[in-house]
């Protein structure tokens, strides 16, 4: 971590922690699970498997959420208890209006939380079915509006680009706009390959998300991405890339889909996969005040591999402004061995950085030092 600050382990053990949420009253619910895979296609399948399979953690997934308390406020989370168990994969979490949701790999619930619960106090409400079959990507992320009226989810594509045929994608690599009281659902924007995480900017209600991109094109293609999320917008998968470059593995090719893509606001490098997104606040500190951290899992697919790391993209006026900064490593050594993956980053309003480790099953918190 940058010079001034401080990195400590507030969990460890658990069972493969991929999202956290900071709840009302400082306490934190981490999400843990392992989702299903696609069945393999091609002998190229199996050893991507094997490839990716090398970087995991051969912990079983948890499929339930914990919680972590620090009652007294010194940093140490003293308690650790589990929140709600015999879920499906959970993975991105939000809390409104006294309602906890939770994004499970085949269906959007909510549980009713009052202020100091440490445990569930039924079984999860079920708000909507998400797309499970086949499950390409299985993790779906999740944001609520100001308002907690409605959510946001994100859902990955069944393929890496259609060579399951397109009758699988239905409803998928896209965001859903979904009536938090109703369950009805409709799309927010297409052509998404794989929305990992999703978060709403504070000052402007406005969605963002990270990306991951499609493979397959070499190490230095395609960038995964971080951008804002347009109402009726499309992003180009499977068709093209970063805007208008097609994808001639896309069949039949879509010239008006094309012409149509937006491009996205801010390359992450390829083959980084993003897997969490959160807007920093001034308690981060001066140089970190204004942008979004993003933890990037790291890539499973190139020689010099990239990613493994936390950084801190810098706004300015509410868009991206500059390079990436580093803000958490070590999570790969230089002597190539890998000790940790992050995945979800959630800024906690007292000025620390929460940072689920998916390898490490650990939990982090980083803080200034003060």
């Amino acid at each position: 971590v940058p010079e001034g600050y401080s990195v400590t382990a507030i969990a460890a053990d658990l069972q493969i922690p991929r999202q956290t949420l900071v709840l009302p009253n400082g306490d934190i619910l981490v999400a843990e699970g392992r989702g299903g895979s696609a069945a393999k296609l091609k002998p190229k399948d199996v050893i991507a498997g094997y490839i990716k399979a090398q970087g995991n953690t051969k912990v079983k997934g948890g499929n339930r959420l914990t919680l972590l308390r620090d009652a007294d406020g010194d940093g140490v989370y003293e308690t650790k208890t589990v929140f709600a168990e015999n879920l499906n994969a959970p993975y991105g979490l939000a809390f409104a209006n006294g309602k906890l949701y939770v994004a499970n790999q085949d269906e959007l619930v909510r549980f009713d939380y009052a202020e100091g619960q440490t445990k569930a106090s039924g079984p999860p409400i079920k708000v909507t079915d998400l797309p499970a079959e086949i499950n390409h990507h299985w993790t779906k992320s999740l944001a609520v509006s100001d308002d907690g009226r409605t959510l946001y989810v994100g859902i990955g594509s069944n393929s890496n680009v259609t060579e399951r045929g397109m009758e699988v994608e239905l409803d998928r690599a896209r965001v859903w706009q979904v009536d938090a009281e109703t369950g009805a659902h409709k799309a927010y924007a297409t052509g998404i390959r794989n929305p990992t995480a999703l978060t709403i900017q504070p000052q402007t209600g406005q969605l963002w998300a990270v990306v991951n991109e499609r493979d397959e094109l070499g190490p230095d293609l395609v960038p995964d991405y971080l951008t804002s999320v347009r109402e009726g917008g499309f992003y180009g998968w499977p068709y093209s890339y970063w805007g208008q470059n097609v994808d001639t593995r896309a069949q039949p090719q879509n010239p008006k889909m094309v012409a149509a893509a937006i491009k996205p606001d801010y390359s992450l490098g390829s083959h980084a996969a993003a897997l969490g997104v959160d807007f920093s606040i001034p308690a981060m500190g001066d140089k970190y005040a204004e942008g979004v951290f993003i933890g990037e899992h790291g890539s499973w697919n190139r020689e010099n591999p990239v990613g493994y790391k936390v950084v801190f993209v810098p706004f300015s006026n509410g868009r991206p402004n500059g390079a990436p900064i580093d803000f958490a490593t070590g999570f790969r050594g230089a002597d190539g061995k890998t000790r940790g993956r992050p995945v979800g980053v959630t800024v906690d309003p007292r000025g620390a950085l929460i940072i689920a480790d998916d390898l490490a099953n650990t939990v982090w918190r980083v803080t200034r030092n003060r």
